[in-house]
């Protein structure tokens, strides 16, 4: 990767046209939106996701508090002592 420092001794050693330093300086600039963008983008996917798993886990607990009959374990269990 280009470190902008490298650039700028760069720029020393070998005399550019001010067109190619202008068109490099762009890129540099594009490529660092970029990266804002896919982070930006990154953070998007993880919060929708952390509100998906919040939305299951407050229906689990809705569900549990209106349970009346057996637990999940203990109705499997008797289900494996009848097939037996």
């Amino acid at each position: 990767m280009i470190c902008y420092n490298n650039f700028a001794k760069l720029k020393e050693v070998f005399p550019m046209s001010k067109t190619f330093e202008h068109r490099l300086s762009d890129l540099i600039h594009e490529i660092k939106e970029i990266k804002k963008e896919i982070i930006l983008d990154k953070l998007v996917r993880v919060d929708g996701a952390k509100g998906k798993i919040n939305k299951w886990k407050t229906l689990g607990d809705k569900i549990s508090s209106n349970w009346d009959g057996l637990s999940a374990v203990d109705e499997i269990a008797q289900q494996r002592e009848k097939t037996e």
